[in-house]
């Protein structure tokens, strides 16, 4: 009986071994670093479907970029507001900003890494240009991205720069 027993024991601790193990075997977007996350979900692109209202045209100075906007409540709001003309203020060396004077919905999240081109809102009522990718600990609602954002370094300059958001 005593063997019995025993032999029970072993098996029970076997398979709540083998349960334990595949459930640590599993893995969640939890458990991806946000740069790989990124990689595997292209939050820039444009959602299938019709893609109508989802283009924006960047002009700074005689330099113009496109950008793809996302699909939310945020750059629906977002596009409320344009055609706008703004100053935006210089901040850090990578990011030109401008204070919207209400605020607009939001959904931060921690992107992680920061790219060159990334159009963002932080808060809930300043717009973010990124003309420089780096690593960042702070959330943000991500509006959309430049297409191609080589040259937006030059273009943006140092200071303060005037920059028109219109629809294409």
């Amino acid at each position: 009986m005593r063997n019995a027993f025993r032999q029970k024991q072993y098996w029970m601790t076997m398979a709540l071994g083998l349960f334990f193990l595949g459930i640590m075997a599993c893995k969640s977007d939890d458990n991806i670093p946000a740069e790989n996350l990124e990689e595997k979900v292209d939050e820039t692109s444009t959602p299938p479907g019709d893609s109508t209202g989802n283009r924006l045209r960047i002009r700074i100075g005689s330099t113009t970029f496109s950008a793809t906007l996302l699909n939310t409540a945020t750059v629906t709001a977002f596009k409320a507001k344009l055609p706008m003309t703004v100053n935006m203020s210089e901040l850090n060396g990578n990011e030109k900003l401008y204070n919207f004077p209400s605020n607009l919905p939001a959904n931060a999240s921690n992107p992680g890494t920061i790219r060159n081109g990334d159009l963002m809102l932080y808060g809930s009522n300043v717009l973010v240009l990124f003309y420089k990718s780096f690593p960042t600990s702070y959330s943000y609602t991500r509006l959309g991205r430049i297409d191609d954002a080589a040259g937006l370094a030059a273009a943006v300059g140092s200071g303060n720069v005037t920059v028109t958001f219109e629809l294409e």
